[in-house]
């Protein structure tokens, strides 16, 4: 989860650090500190309840801007949405299925890919999960999830159209930039002033959700979970209080000292570095979820985390030397599965009997 959110962050930070901040002579230090500290002023009080109508109204901004930008571009361009997709379709930017079984974007491996790193990121984690666990009622609950994934199929099929538009749009306008400086590029010094602030504004609401949740969810493992605070009950409400922001600076630090990672790693892609790690990060939760589902066994406790760390391990070298292992053959992010199974067969032998 931390690798996951900061990833995003940085993205983020590191978006509004290259494209505005950098001119005026901020470091990038002092920009991280300034948006955790604004995280941490509205989460630090008020935990899962402060964040579900923030999260819901800077999700709508985001998505307005999205809009608002297509739009633009759409009539910058001058053409209509048939005739777009006609010139995705000639740049080779709609192709969906590859049908070569040795590459990566085969699009079997990207199928099973993406609905294991949909269980994983979405359906095994806290933080997606408690808005949906905190529902009164099983079936609201269930409707809530399924209204869930026709809104993020909507969306997600938004973004990647921008993304298409985007590419027409700065080859018009001979932007020279790539990968993840492209929008913003594009946003702050080829559209409109208006049009850039309402980027600024949509690529901020899009931090915070991802952010401000992650940060309370792991707050709250972390105090329930691993330093079993419910079963402190000689501490009173107000020792308990203490503990849990105690626990959120420590949240908050730990964000930070993951941020900087990132800002030395500098990746140009961080949407498949996200997923290249959830690869890694994911896989043993993946295992133990399954094992626990699958099986009835019972397992040697003290051995989980020496398996959880081997997989992932075992993993990264099967990654590594993959066409020295399987030539031509490549793996892809189904890595994911390959390292659940790994924990699956690890908690299989360390099985009581």
């Amino acid at each position: 989860r931390l690798v996951g959110a900061t990833a995003r962050l940085y993205l983020v930070v590191n978006i509004l650090q290259v494209s505005i901040l950098d001119n005026l002579g901020v470091p990038f230090i002092v920009t991280t500190l300034i948006i955790l500290a604004m995280i941490i002023l509205y989460t630090y009080e008020g935990g899962v309840k402060t964040i579900v109508w923030t999260d819901t109204l800077q999700t709508s901004c985001m998505l307005l801007g999205l809009i608002i930008c297509t739009v633009y571009m759409l009539n910058h361009l001058g053409l209509s949405l048939g005739d777009s997709l006609t010139a995705m379709n000639e740049k080779g930017y709609t192709k969906i299925f590859d049908f070569d079984p040795n590459q990566k974007s085969f699009f079997i491996k990207q199928i099973l890919a993406g609905a294991f790193i949909t269980i994983t990121m979405t359906g095994i984690d806290q933080e997606m999960m408690q808005k949906s666990l905190s529902v009164t009622r099983l079936k609201d609950s269930q409707k809530n999830m399924v209204t869930l994934g026709f809104i993020l199929l909507g969306v997600i099929s938004l973004f990647l159209y921008m993304g298409g538009l985007l590419h027409l749009y700065g080859a018009q306008e001979s932007v020279s930039s790539a990968g993840d400086q492209l929008f913003p590029d594009i946003a702050l010094n080829h559209m409109p002033p208006f049009i850039s602030i309402i980027f600024i504004i949509a690529l901020i609401s899009a931090l915070f959700p991802s952010a401000d949740g992650a940060m309370t969810a792991l707050t709250s493992s972390l105090c329930i979970d691993i330093f079993g605070m419910r079963e402190k009950t000689h501490w009173d409400d107000g020792k308990k209080e203490k503990f849990r922001k105690n626990i959120h600076l420590l949240v908050a630090l730990s964000f930070l000292i993951m941020v900087i990672i990132f800002k030395v790693i500098n990746d140009n892609s961080m949407i498949g570095l996200i997923l290249k790690l959830a690869g890694f990060t994911y896989g043993p939760l993946l295992g133990l979820f399954a094992f626990g589902i699958f099986t009835k066994y019972n397992v040697k406790d003290k051995l989980v985390p020496f398996v959880c760390i081997a997989s992932p391990l075992i993993s990264f070298f099967i990654d590594k030397y993959q066409e020295t292992l399987f030539g031509e053959f490549k793996i892809g992010l189904e890595l994911l599965i390959i390292n659940g199974l790994l924990t699956f067969i690890g908690l299989w032998l360390i099985r009581r009997k």
